[in-house]
C-alpha cells in the first residue's frame, strides 16, 4: 500500500497491529479520526492512555477492575461459596450477560499451552488453590473453552483441586469442541452453566 504521508503510514501500521484489523480497515479508521475535531481525537487517545495507566486487576479473582477488589468480589449479593474459573475477562463478561450465574470468579489469565510455551506457573492457578484451601468453597465450576488447551487446563486444575474434596463441575458441552466461550450465544452458554456436570462424568463422555 502506497502512502502519501509517512505520518499516515505510521498511524495505519499501528492500527493494523490490532487483532483482526488489516491495512485497509486500519486506513479507514485513521482517515475517520483525521476528519474528527482535535478535541475528539485527543479524547480518543487519552482514553486509552488512562486505561493503560489506571486499570487494575482484582487482588482476589484477577478480573480487570477499576478497584483493588472488583465489584463482583465485594458484592453482598454474590455467592462467595461458588467459584467459576475462566480463561480471561471476556469470559466473565460472556457469563455475566447470561444472567444465569450468581457466584464469583477466578480468572486464570490464559490456558495451558505447551506449544505456545505457556505452563501452569504462567497462570493464576496458585491463587485459585489458595482460595480453595482457605475453606468455605462448596463448588468450583470450570468454565473453559472446549478446545485442546481448555481440556488440558481442565485436567490439570482437576488434579490440583481434587485433594480438597470440593465438588468440581464443568459446563455442559452444548458448545461445540474447538469453539470459544466468548463467542457462544447467551442462551447456549446460560444453559451450559445451569446444566453443568461433575468433571468426572464429563471425562467419561
Amino acid at each position: 500500500m502506497n502512502f502519501s504521508s509517512k505520518l499516515l503510514e505510521d498511524a495505519v501500521n499501528e492500527f493494523s497491529k490490532l487483532p483482526g484489523v488489516g491495512q485497509k480497515t486500519a486506513l479507514r479508521l485513521v482517515l475517520h479520526l483525521l476528519n474528527k475535531e482535535q478535541e475528539e481525537v485527543n479524547q480518543f487517545g487519552n482514553t486509552f492512555i488512562k486505561l493503560k495507566q489506571q486499570i487494575k486487576h482484582c487482588s482476589i479473582c484477577h478480573n480487570i477492575s477499576d478497584f483493588t477488589i472488583c465489584e463482583i468480589c465485594t458484592s453482598p449479593k454474590r455467592d462467595k461459596e461458588t467459584i467459576c474459573v475462566v480463561e480471561d475477562t471476556r469470559d466473565v463478561m460472556a457469563i455475566e450477560n447470561t444472567g444465569q450465574y450468581y457466584g464469583v470468579y477466578h480468572v486464570l489469565g490464559g490456558l495451558i499451552s505447551p506449544m505456545d510455551g505457556i505452563g501452569p506457573t504462567d497462570l493464576f492457578i496458585d491463587g485459585l488453590v489458595s482460595r480453595v484451601s482457605a475453606g468455605g468453597i462448596k463448588e468450583i465450576i470450570l468454565a473453559l473453552s472446549p478446545n485442546m488447551e481448555g481440556d488440558t487446563t481442565l485436567f490439570y486444575l482437576y488434579k490440583r483441586l481434587k485433594e480438597f474434596n470440593v465438588p468440581v463441575t464443568t459446563i455442559a458441552r452444548g458448545i461445540a469442541f474447538g469453539g470459544e466461550l466468548e463467542y457462544t450465544d447467551e442462551i447456549t452458554l446460560g444453559r451450559s452453566i445451569i446444566t453443568r456436570v461433575p468433571y468426572e462424568t464429563a471425562m467419561m463422555k
